[in-house]
C-alpha cells in the first residue's frame, strides 16, 4: 500500500463494544486492520469503484500478521 494518514473518529460507544468483542477472540485482526477493510469495503459497495479501493480491501481482508 502506498502512504497513509491518520483518521480521528467518534463511533458509538456499542460499536466500539462489539469491536473490542470481535478483536478479543480473532487475534490476527487489529483496530486499524478492520476499520481499513470496512472503509474499503463501504467505498467499493457505495463509490464509483475505484480499482485502488478494491486493491486495499484485498490486501487487508488476506494480510496476515
Amino acid at each position: 500500500m502506498r502512504g497513509t494518514v491518520n483518521i480521528s473518529t467518534e463511533v458509538p460507544e456499542t460499536l466500539q463494544e462489539s469491536l473490542e468483542s470481535y478483536l478479543a477472540t480473532h487475534p490476527d485482526w487489529d483496530q486499524n486492520r478492520v476499520l481499513k477493510a470496512a472503509l474499503s469495503l463501504f467505498l467499493l459497495q457505495n463509490g464509483d469503484s475505484d480499482r485502488r479501493a478494491a486493491r486495499v480491501y484485498l490486501e487487508t481482508l488476506f494480510e496476515h500478521c
